[in-house]
């Protein structure tokens, strides 16, 4: 690359702004039970990338509560954050963020951000990854992958909301580019993989078979789970019932915008509609439902989101 190639490619602070841009952010973290807690005793980081001081509003020896926060809210072109965690034997952890996380619009060099996320469970341990909704505005391109790996009677529940542009402001998703990745796996059999390509420009995007258009999307998951027919059931009369109208009672044909299944040990919520809000709800209110047959704990709602 020339000198004046260079020289036009970054501004008068040294940023570049090219196909080469990078800033990254990471974050480690490690829990362990000592025999009476479950203790933060590892906190690595990198970048605008970090954890508030963990919280115990369960008591002292229930699931420990920490933030991850993520100062800038969103992701630009260039951007890379990395985040692990690793919940010990006989841990407890629940992580969340305080707010919804945005994708930015990619700059006129079309470059892409990245987000990846690994997090593993050893014999015993018991993870909830319950991450506020991801934004992703128009023109934004990148991909976010997950990875979760069990150990032996690890458990695991979570969720991932996503909502595509900002159709309440007439913004919605019509550029642009999204690659969602997940995998779990249990002693190293992968139990659920999938890839999720999202393009306003293909046809998967607004076909009966696939996207419908739709612009808000979430998925609930969870393993270990001792009577997975028991939780189906108490989702499918849960969530049909109470009055909010969150996905229509079961049965409800085109009025339905959830479903439930369990594969290979894992259960499986799914929404597909329009509203942020009523995903959200429908993840939080199934979770509440079911964290007790999970860990034999009622939900305890984390302080931060009613800030």
């Amino acid at each position: 690359m020339s000198a004046q190639t260079t020289q036009d490619s970054t501004d008068r602070h040294g940023h570049r702004f090219d196909a080469g841009r990078r800033w990254e952010a990471s974050l480690d973290l490690g829990f362990r039970h000592d025999g009476q807690a479950t203790r933060l005793y590892r906190v690595d980081h990198r970048g605008p990338l970090r954890v508030q001081r963990p919280f115990y509003p369960e008591g002292r020896d229930g699931t420990c509560h920490v933030y991850l926060l993520h100062p800038p809210g969103g992701l630009v072109s260039g951007d890379i954050l990395d985040i692990q965690a690793r919940v010990g034997a006989g841990a407890r952890a629940l992580l969340t963020t305080p707010a919804a996380n945005k994708l930015y619009r990619a700059d006129r060099n079309a470059v892409a951000w990245s987000q990846r996320t690994r997090l593993v469970v050893e014999e015993g341990g018991l993870l909830e990854w319950l991450p506020q909704e991801t934004i992703a505005f128009d023109g934004s391109r990148g991909v976010q992958a997950t990875e979760i790996e069990l150990s032996g009677s690890a458990r695991c529940l979570g969720w991932e909301v996503l909502a595509l542009g900002r159709p309440a402001s007439d913004l919605p998703f019509a550029s642009g580019h999204l690659e969602q990745r997940f995998r779990l796996s249990r002693d190293g059999r992968p139990l659920w993989i999938e890839r999720q390509p999202l393009d306003p420009d293909h046809r998967r995007f607004h076909g009966a078979w696939g996207q419908r258009g739709c612009s808000v999307q979430a998925t609930l998951w969870a393993v270990g789970l001792e009577d997975e027919s028991a939780a189906i059931e108490r989702l499918r009369q849960g969530l049909g019932q109470g009055g909010n109208d969150l996905a229509g009672s079961p049965g409800a044909g085109e009025a339905e915008r959830w479903a439930v299944t369990v594969r290979d040990g894992v259960l499986l919520l799914r929404y597909l509609g329009h509203s942020r809000r009523e995903a959200w709800s429908l993840c939080e209110a199934a979770w509440t439902l079911l964290r007790p047959m999970l860990m034999d704990r009622e939900a305890c709602v984390p302080r931060i989101w009613f800030t």
